[in-house]
């Protein structure tokens, strides 16, 4: 597939922010952000598009387990809104609100069933993915461990809350 191919082509030679814009190009979105693992047990951004400056403080450092991408990285499942502005699931924070955005989606990076990070990705306005979309979005992510492994950035999280 061409965004695949693309994809790892980014990786293995530009990096994170260059897989991230392509894949907001691929899917039509508005935004996106990808944050990964650190030893301190935080997903720290490492590439966005489109946030607006003020939200970036807010998502610059998140724990696993608060918002949509700690919810994906705790489940190791996609986590996703129809409408930001108005989903009352409880998986909304309000950092996401403030994007102004959308339908949005946030999938685990997974390196085998080991979560390191979170993709998400979003559109202004009111967006359901579908499951081929969701799958493909996975997939993204897995390559993007694959190269967050071979770099040495990311760190494993600790076990799952019971």
């Amino acid at each position: 597939m061409l965004l695949l191919d693309e994809i790892q082509a980014a990786l293995d030679s530009i990096g994170f922010a260059r897989a991230l814009e392509l894949t907001i190009r691929h899917f039509q979105t508005d935004s996106g952000s990808l944050h990964l693992l650190a030893s301190d047990g935080l997903l720290h951004l490492r590439a966005s598009f489109g946030i607006p400056e003020r939200v970036l403080a807010i998502v610059n450092t998140i724990p696993v387990g608060k918002g949509m991408a700690g919810l994906a990285v705790e489940r190791r499942q996609p986590v996703t809104a129809c409408n930001l502005q108005t989903d009352t699931s409880g998986d909304v924070r309000p950092g996401a609100r403030a994007t102004g955005m959308e339908g949005a989606i946030v999938v685990p990076v997974l390196e085998g069933d080991k979560a390191i990070g979170a993709l998400g990705i979003a559109n202004r306005s009111e967006r359901t993915f579908t499951t081929e979309e969701t799958e493909l979005l996975m997939e993204v992510g897995r390559r993007i461990a694959a190269a967050a492994a071979g770099s040495g950035i990311a760190a494993q999280i600790p076990p799952p809350r019971r």
